[in-house]
């Protein structure tokens, strides 16, 4: 298992630290082998251009080819809606934390708790204390984060990672499911 520093300084995660994704595909079969996945999304994935795309783009087509439901955090569901696709639901990004927290929820449609949930797009503190409680009162819920920087509470992170790298990594998702 590779180690690497927490984007944040002084950030002090504990003993029990996020495995590096090094390769891509590693996301590609926990989101595969996961029953329910759920992909919660920020108001910054509306805000980062990769490549003439903006990082939300690239959500809503790993979404698709993936068949993960997406929850639209803050006022990103209109990005969303502006772009022809319809998120499975609109919720602050801490209550769909504290929501995951408790194994008798249901989800956004009633079929059951979910078993991955894959962060992207969060201010860096707000999704570290998000990941620290379900790291510490969730651990059915397997947790990955998709942004560019390392997140120590997560279960499975990206290192710290430049964008052309980041693209890579984000586009091999979605080819992977495409088709």
């Amino acid at each position: 298992m590779t180690k690497t520093e927490p984007w944040q300084t002084a950030e002090m995660p504990g003993p029990k630290r996020a495995a590096v994704i090094t390769q891509p595909e590693v996301a590609v079969a926990v989101i595969k082998r996961a029953k329910r996945p759920l992909l919660i999304v920020g108001q910054g994935a509306a805000e980062v251009e990769l490549e003439g795309r903006t990082l939300i783009e690239y959500l809503i087509d790993l979404a698709r080819s993936a068949r993960i439901p997406v929850v639209a955090s803050g006022s990103v569901a209109g990005e969303f809606l502006k772009r022809g696709f319809k998120p499975a639901g609109s919720l602050p990004a801490v209550d769909v934390g504290n929501r995951l927290t408790d194994a008798g929820w249901k989800g956004l449609d009633g079929e059951g708790p979910y078993d991955v949930a894959l962060f992207v797009g969060l201010p860096y503190a707000m999704e570290s204390t998000i990941l620290s409680g379900l790291k510490h009162f969730a651990p059915w819920v397997k947790t990955i984060t998709l942004d560019n920087v390392y997140q120590p509470h997560a279960t499975w992170s990206f290192s710290n990672i430049s964008q052309k790298n980041w693209i890579k990594y984000l586009k091999t998702l979605i080819e992977n499911f495409a088709g």
